[in-house]
């Protein structure tokens, strides 16, 4: 975060050339702002701010956060969800006291995200967005800045574990009904392929998230 205080502020000549100093954070004001989607997190022991001589204040704090999505999950697993992550201050007005900004554009967030996440896990990181808007709340509007953030899902494992055994219980069953085999070994093969379907259907309502409005294509078949 960064903002400027116009009385803190000092000529450094008259300071032994001190331009910048680190104080702790609550020493002098600072924007109280959240997290809309936050459920839980953990919070940074940096409760320092750096303050420079012409009033600008600089606070670095790192936060781990666990945050609400709406998923879609009709084409799983080759979905890309969407996820918001909105910064907000509803303490004070956007009009007369508050108004967020990004220092940076998406693109140089984008880039420095890319860098920190990571590429082995079941995930991509596709895209960012920045949205800045007001929000009218009550009588009054506040600053938001939204952040969207795009992820793929990565389809090899489901691919191999579901997709493709799913087929192959498909194809066989197909081959056993137009078989010239008797019908009590038609009847024996219907039951394991039945046997073999269900656990599938186990595996897949195990690793589904529930909180979709549309169940997936491959669990409706």
């Amino acid at each position: 975060q960064e903002w400027k205080n116009t009385f803190a502020t000092w000529d450094p000549q008259d300071f032994c050339n001190i331009s910048k100093v680190v104080l702790p954070t609550d020493t002098y004001w600072s924007p109280p702002i959240f997290i809309l989607e936050r459920v839980n997190g953990q919070n940074s022991n940096l409760d320092y701010t750096a303050v420079m001589h012409n009033g600008s204040f600089d606070s670095t704090q790192a936060f781990q956060v666990t945050l609400t999505c709406s998923l879609m999950i009709l084409k799983f697993p080759f979905d890309t969800q969407t996820c918001n992550s909105s910064i907000a201050s509803f303490l004070h007005p956007a009009v007369t006291d508050l108004v967020m900004k990004t220092r940076r554009t998406p693109a140089e967030m984008m880039k420095d995200s890319q860098s920190y996440f990571l590429t082995d896990g079941e995930w991509k990181f596709t895209n960012l967005n920045i949205i800045e808007y007001i929000e009218e709340l009550g009588d009054g509007e506040f600053s938001v800045v939204t952040y969207v953030i795009s992820m793929e899902r990565q389809p090899t494992l489901y691919i191999l574990n579901l997709i493709l055994p799913a087929c192959a219980l498909y194809l066989l069953d197909m081959a056993v009904l137009f078989g010239p085999s008797s019908l009590e070994d038609k009847a024996n093969f219907q039951i394991a392929i039945v046997l073999g379907s269900s656990m599938l259907a186990v595996i897949l309502n195990n690793i589904l998230p529930t909180s979709s409005n549309k169940p997936p294509v491959i669990g409706t078949h």
